[in-house]
C-alpha cells in the first residue's frame, strides 16, 4: 500500500464517522424545531457525509476482496441523502420512508460485513455487528411509529404540548446518532483494532512483489 495510503487507517475512518455523527447527534438535540424539513437537512448532511468516508475506506484502506460493504453502504448513503436533500420534498412521510428504509439497508449491509468478517476472524467484526445492528433497530423503531401520531402532555407552570410522529422521529435519529458517534469514538480511539485492516493490507501489499519476481 503507497504511502498516502497508509496515512489514512480504519482509525480515521472511525472517527470520521464517528465526528459526523456527533455533529448530527448535536444540531438535532439543540434545535427547537424537530420538524421534517430539519431532521431531513441533518439526515442529508449526515449522510453524504458519511458516504464520502465510506468512498475514502474502499479506496485507501481496504484490501481488495473487502471493499464491497463500504462501496455498497456509499452508494446508498448517496442516494439517501440526494432524495432527502430536495426541500420541497421534505415531509413527515418522506422522513419515515427515507431514514427508515436507509436504516434497515445501510444496517443491514454493515450488519451481514460483519457477521461475514467474524468468520474469517476479523478483529473489527463486532463493531461493524453493532453498528449494523442499531441501524436496524432504528428502522423497525420509525416504522412502529403510527401515521398522525399525536399525543398531548402537560408541564406544571409551563404549560401544554404536543408530541407528534414526525418528533419522535427526528429524536430517534438523533439518539441513534449519538450512539454511534460514542460506540466509534470509542473503537477508533483503540489502535489495535483499528488498525487491523490497515496492517493486514500492508502485510499482503508488501508480499506481492516477490510473489512476480521470484525468489531473491
Amino acid at each position: 500500500m503507497s504511502a498516502p495510503a497508509r496515512a489514512f487507517t480504519m482509525r480515521h475512518v472511525q472517527l470520521l464517522r464517528a465526528l459526523f455523527a456527533a455533529v448530527a447527534a448535536l444540531m438535532i438535540t439543540f434545535s427547537s424545531d424537530h420538524s421534517a424539513p430539519v431532521g431531513l437537512s441533518v439526515f442529508s448532511g449526515f449522510v453524504f457525509l458519511t458516504a464520502l468516508v465510506h468512498v475514502l475506506a474502499a479506496w485507501l484502506v481496504l484490501p481488495a476482496g473487502s471493499r464491497w460493504p463500504s462501496v455498497l453502504l456509499a452508494a446508498v448513503g448517496v442516494v439517501a441523502g440526494l432524495v432527502s436533500g430536495i426541500p420541497v420534498w421534505r415531509s413527515d412521510d418522506l422522513f419515515f420512508v427515507v431514514v427508515s428504509s436507509w436504516a434497515i439497508v445501510s444496517g443491514g449491509i454493515e450488519l451481514l460485513a460483519g457477521i461475514r468478517s467474524r468468520r474469517a476472524g476479523g478483529m473489527l467484526s463486532r463493531d461493524a455487528i453493532s453498528v449494523g445492528a442499531l441501524g436496524v433497530l432504528l428502522g423497525i423503531a420509525l416504522l412502529l411509529i403510527p401515521s398522525g401520531f399525536l399525543q398531548e402532555y402537560t408541564i406544571d407552570e409551563a404549560g401544554t404540548f404536543v408530541l407528534s410522529g414526525i418528533i419522535l422521529g427526528v429524536g430517534m435519529f438523533g439518539g441513534y446518532a449519538a450512539i454511534v458517534a460514542v460506540f466509534l469514538g470509542i473503537a477508533g480511539l483503540t489502535p489495535k483494532q483499528a488498525d487491523a485492516v490497515t496492517t493486514a493490507s500492508d502485510s499482503n501489499d508488501s508480499t506481492a512483489p516477490a510473489g512476480h519476481g521470484g525468489e531473491r
